[in-house]
């Protein structure tokens, strides 16, 4: 084994990979995802490719919208690039940059650039655009549609540490898929995978951590097609979740529209709905409303016991608590995070596939001790349970499968 030189290793470089995201009313957006490493040394290099996807963006008459989720270092070097960068498109349309991370969202504040405005999220700045298409009057230069429009909330903060543990969670699945390409397809490193399995989640809108999951437990495929035979599937006749027009295609719509409906079921003011992981069998938190910072902690975390979720997941029925103080079923832990988030009663509703297995979780929480579910709640609550059951199946055998055939298809016709 070669000894170490000592020297750390390199910095990732900096990649700025665009797309255009379309539906907006007057215009569309040419999304540019920033990966890598910013240090001083890289600044003029990344300078000069972002003047240069700004010049592209400006010719095609498109909103130019900077995702920085994924920069792992900044500081003066992206205050000075964003500076000199803007300072040459006066007359041009502002540079939204979104999912920038608390440090960068502080300094450019701080730092009043002109012709930069920050949102917390792609989905809030296209909205916004899209109502701005729509006034005739100009929206100021400086907009920020963070919880705080001066600087980071403690809401950002706290939301930012969920994610990184959540991703912690993830980042071992995601290795596993990585491994998994690498080993089938002969891919060169980790990055020619990862390159893969991103550019088809995009391209299907399919949450990452759901297509890794997928390509882990999936049966490996024994020719061209992964999954020979396969047929298109009807939608599913759906009762509750068929209301508002939803498309069925969306993954995070429909998880949005199962709390939305659960919510307004139950009346409760606060609930989650959790899915099941079948790379680690464990329960996974989706989507929230209204719930506080220990409940989500402790969601993030995970338990495999000790909590309504466990319980109704491992029996397959609904299970009620009306007295969190005192219900033997919580562990010490889990009720002090409840305690300390406000809820005093809840409700967690299984979703069970067609076999009776469970492949998620939905929980409704109360401020009020004794709160009990009346019969005709806890029916439409099992209605939409089945509801999300049957449209999930749908979404695994017919969207999730046709992602996994891109994937498939593409690396083998790339495979050296």
């Amino acid at each position: 084994m070669k000894p170490s030189s000592g020297r750390p290793a390199a910095p990732a470089r900096l990649v700025i990979e665009s797309s255009v995201v379309e539906g907006l009313p007057a215009e569309g957006a040419l999304l540019l995802r920033m990966s890598g490493s910013l240090d001083p040394h890289g600044a003029e290099l990344w300078s000069q490719e972002l003047r240069g996807h700004l010049e592209q963006a400006d010719r095609a008459g498109l909103r130019p919208v900077l995702d920085m989720a994924h920069v792992q270092l900044g500081g003066a070097a992206v205050l000075r690039t964003l500076s000199e960068t803007t300072r040459t498109r006066t007359g041009r349309p502002d540079l939204i940059i979104v999912r920038a991370r608390p440090g960068v969202r502080e300094a450019v504040h701080l730092a009043r650039l002109t012709g930069v405005r920050l949102y917390a999220t792609l989905d809030e700045a296209l909205r916004e655009l899209a109502r701005a298409a729509s006034r005739v009057e100009e929206l100021p230069a400086w907009r920020s549609q963070i919880a705080d429009p001066v600087r980071p909330s403690y809401e950002d903060l706290y939301e930012e540490v969920r994610a990184l543990r959540a991703r912690v969670r993830t980042a071992p699945v995601i290795g596993m898929a990585q491994g998994v390409l690498m080993v089938r397809y002969g891919l060169p490193d980790p990055g020619a995978a990862f390159r893969a399995l991103r550019e088809t989640s995009q391209r299907f809108n399919v949450p990452l951590r759901v297509l890794v999951s997928a390509v882990v437990v999936a049966r490996a495929p024994a020719g061209e097609v992964w999954f020979p035979g396969r047929r298109p599937l009807p939608v599913p006749q759906l009762r509750i979740l068929a209301r508002g027009g939803r498309d069925p295609r969306y993954r995070r719509q429909m998880i949005d529209a199962v709390l939305h409906e659960a919510l307004a079921i139950g009346r409760a003011p606060a609930g989650y709905v959790q899915s099941v992981d079948p790379a680690v069998n464990a329960l996974t938190l989706e989507t929230h409303h209204g719930c506080a910072e220990p409940v989500l902690d402790q969601l993030v975390r995970g338990r495999g016991e000790g909590t309504a979720d466990a319980a109704a997941r491992t029996r397959g029925r609904q299970v009620s608590v009306p007295d969190v103080a005192t219900d033997p079923l919580l562990a010490d832990d889990c009720r002090r995070a409840l305690l300390a988030g406000g809820a005093r009663a809840l409700l967690s509703v299984p979703v069970l596939s067609s076999a009776g297995s469970c492949t998620g979780v939905i929980s409704l929480h109360w401020t009020d001790p004794g709160h009990r579910p009346a019969v005709a709640h806890a029916e439409a609550l099992a209605l939409l349970a089945a509801d999300t059951s049957a449209w999930l199946s749908w979404y695994h055998r017919s969207v999730l499968l046709d992602a996994l055939e891109h994937l498939h298809r593409t690396l083998t016709h790339t495979k050296p």
